[in-house]
C-alpha cells in the first residue's frame, strides 16, 4: 500500500507539470473550441496540460487508472487499484479571456474511492493548494507555507461562492432559489472555478460554497483539501467513471458543498 505522503509527492509533481503548461497562456495560441453547452470550453491548453499530467503519472506510477477530463479514462493491464482524476484546466473560460482564477487540479483515490491526495495548482495567483489524507491542507503561496483551518466560524458579512450551470433549464432553477441559498449570508462570488472555490473556503477566504452540477473532477482535489482544513465536505455521489460516469440529469442534480461546520445546513439536500 501507498501512503498518501507519497501520492502526494506524485500530485504535487503532476500539478506542476499542467500548471508550467498554463504559465505559458499565449492568447494567440488558444484555439477554442465548444464542448456542446454555450460556454463549455476547452482549449489547446487544456489537452497540453492534460498531456503534461499525465506523463507524470505515467512515469511514476504505471499501473494506476487515470480519469481526465479532456481524454476520459486510460486502463492499464494490470491495475494497482488507485485512480487519479484530472481537470488539467479548471476555469477555461477565465484562462480564454484571462482572468486569474484558473489552475490544474490533481487527486488519487484509492481501491475503495477514498481520496487520498490532491493539489490545485493555481499559476496566474501563484498559488498551490495541497492536502494529503491525515496530514491537514496547505497553501504554498511566494515562498510561504501556510496550514489551512477554514474559514472563521461566526464572523459578520459572511459570503458565499456559488456558479451557475451552462444549462439554461438548470440556470433558471437555480436563479429562483437563489434568495433563499442567499439567506443569511452577506454577499456572494462567483469566480468560475470548482476547484479553486474549495480552496478558498480551505483558507478562509469563502465561508461556503456549494454548486449543482460538477463533475467529479471538478473537485476531487478541491474537496480534500476544503476536508482536511477541518471544514464540513458534501461530494455528489456520482456513478463512477469506471461504470461510465453519471447521467447528466444525475450529474445536474447533485451539489457539491463546503463549509464551516455550522454552515452545513444551508445547503439543499
Amino acid at each position: 500500500m501507498t501512503s498518501p505522503s507519497e501520492l502526494l509527492d506524485v500530485a504535487r509533481r503532476a500539478a506542476a507539470a499542467g500548471a508550467q503548461v498554463l504559465s505559458g497562456r499565449d492568447g494567440n495560441a488558444l484555439d477554442p473550441s465548444n464542448k456542446g453547452a454555450a460556454g463549455d470550453w476547452v482549449t489547446a491548453f487544456d489537452v497540453a496540460a492534460e498531456d503534461a499530467v499525465r506523463a507524470v503519472i505515467a512515469a511514476a506510477r504505471p499501473g494506476d487508472i487515470v480519469t481526465g477530463e479532456e481524454q476520459g479514462t486510460t486502463r492499464p493491464a494490470e491495475p494497482t487499484g488507485y485512480r487519479w482524476s484530472i481537470d488539467p484546466l479548471d476555469g477555461t473560460t477565465n484562462f480564454i479571456r484571462n482572468i486569474v482564477y484558473y489552475a490544474t487540479s490533481v487527486a488519487v483515490a484509492d481501491a475503495d474511492g477514498v481520496w487520498q491526495a490532491g493539489v490545485v495548482n493555481a499559476p496566474a495567483l501563484g498559488r498551490v493548494y495541497y492536502a494529503a489524507r491525515g496530514h491537514g491542507a496547505w497553501l504554498e503561496e511566494r515562498g510561504t507555507l501556510t496550514r489551512l483551518e477554514g474559514p472563521v466560524s461566526g464572523r459578520t458579512g459572511q459570503i458565499l461562492a456559488t456558479g451557475f450551470s451552462y444549462e439554461p433549464a438548470v440556470r433558471s432553477e437555480q436563479a429562483a432559489a437563489f434568495a433563499t441559498l442567499m439567506d443569511g449570508f452577506a454577499d456572494v462570488r462567483r469566480l468560475g472555478s470548482a476547484a479553486l472555490d474549495l480552496c478558498m473556503v480551505a483558507d478562509g477566504t469563502h465561508d461556503a460554497y456549494g454548486e449543482r452540477g460538477l463533475n467529479e473532477h471538478d473537485f476531487s482535489a478541491g474537496a480534500l483539501i476544503a476536508e482536511e482544513a477541518g471544514c464540513w465536505v458534501r461530494r455528489p455521489r456520482l456513478t463512477s467513471p469506471l461504470d461510465g460516469g453519471p447521467s447528466d440529469d444525475e450529474r445536474l442534480d447533485a451539489w457539491t458543498c463546503a463549509a464551516g461546520l455550522e454552515l452545513s445546513g444551508k445547503f439543499p439536500l
